[in-house]
C-alpha cells in the first residue's frame, strides 16, 4: 500500500522530527487535512477561543446544554490545532527528553491528529485537572459515554485502542450523524 500522498510542508515537519514513513505506518493513523471552516464553540475562563467545524460547534453546544440539564458541567480543554501547533507540542516532548517511540503513544504526529479536522475535542469537568486518566471517574466522564453518541461524538482513544495510544477519556471525535448530514 502507498502511503498518503502529504502536503510538503508537513512532509517538512515529519522530516525535522525524525518521523521516519515506518514510524508511520507502524502507527497506521489516518490523515486528517487542516479545516478550513471554523467557527469558536467556546471561549474559557481564561479567553482562549476553541474552533470547530460548525457541525461540531453545533453538536458541542447542544450535547453541552444536554448535559448541564442534567446536572453535569463539561467544558472545552482543546479543540482544533493546526499543523504548526502540533509541531510545537511534539518539539516540546523532545526537548523534554522523550523518545519520539513514546510521544507517538501521547500525540499524533503533524497530520494525523483529530484535532486538525476541527472535530476533535478534549473535554474537562470543573475540579478535574484536564487531560488526565483520572477524568473518568468523574460524572461527566460517566454522562459522556451514556449520551455523547446520541450528538455524534465517540471515545477516539480507549484503552487498548489499536492505535497504540494512552488512554485518552478526554478526547472525543465527532462524526456527523445521518440526521445531521440531511439538514
Amino acid at each position: 500500500m502507498l502511503p498518503h500522498v502529504r502536503p510538503a510542508r508537513i512532509q517538512r515537519e515529519l522530516d525535522a522530527l525524525g518521523i521516519s514513513e515506518a514510524m508511520l505506518a507502524a502507527k497506521g493513523l489516518p490523515f486528517h487535512d487542516e479545516a478550513q471552516s471554523l467557527v469558536v464553540a467556546e471561549t474559557d475562563a481564561r479567553g482562549r477561543q476553541h474552533l470547530l467545524v460548525p457541525a461540531a460547534a453545533t453538536a458541542w453546544h447542544h450535547m453541552k446544554l444536554a448535559a448541564h440539564d442534567d446536572g453535569i458541567a463539561i467544558e472545552l480543554v482543546s479543540a482544533f490545532r493546526s499543523i504548526e501547533q502540533q509541531v510545537d507540542i511534539l518539539r516540546n516532548k523532545l526537548a523534554c527528553g522523550l523518545p519520539m517511540t513514546t510521544i507517538l503513544t501521547l500525540s499524533a504526529p503533524p497530520g494525523y491528529s483529530e484535532h486538525h479536522s476541527g472535530c476533535a475535542i478534549d473535554i474537562n469537568t470543573p475540579g478535574c485537572a484536564p487531560t488526565e486518566a483520572e477524568f473518568d471517574a468523574t460524572e461527566a466522564f460517566t454522562w459522556l459515554v451514556a449520551h455523547a453518541g446520541r450528538f455524534g461524538f465517540t471515545l477516539s482513544y480507549p484503552r487498548d485502542n489499536a492505535l497504540g495510544f494512552i488512554y485518552e477519556p478526554w478526547h472525543w471525535f465527532f462524526h456527523p450523524l445521518p440526521a445531521m448530514l440531511a439538514a
